[in-house]
């Protein structure tokens, strides 16, 4: 009966074994793959939040200040235009060529 008990601890020893080694392959496994992922992480060139936020509230005044940018051309362009074809101005200069 000693040899059955021997044999039976030998089995036992060696699935200890085996399930140890699995173990440490998993260990190993997720070490390098969280390196390889910091190491992507590094390379991607992500922003933190505060320079996001900075970029963001200068891209909203950028914004607004091409708004005003805008109406202020629309105003100059109707001011170099003139008035609208087909109304009258008066004044002399255009009375004395109609007579």
């Amino acid at each position: 009966m000693q040899s059955e008990n021997k044999l039976f601890d030998d089995f036992v020893k060696m699935v200890n074994g085996v399930a140890g080694t699995f173990a440490g392959m998993g260990r190993e496994a997720e070490a390098s793959t969280r390196e390889k992922l910091r190491e992507w992480m590094a390379g991607a060139d992500f922003v933190g939040r505060d320079e996001f936020d900075a970029v963001k509230a200068m891209a909203a005044a950028a914004r607004d200040e091409n708004e005003i940018l805008k109406s202020r051309i629309a105003a100059l362009e109707a001011k170099v235009a003139g008035p609208p074809p087909g109304t009258r101005r008066s004044g002399k200069a255009k009375d004395a060529g109609e007579a």
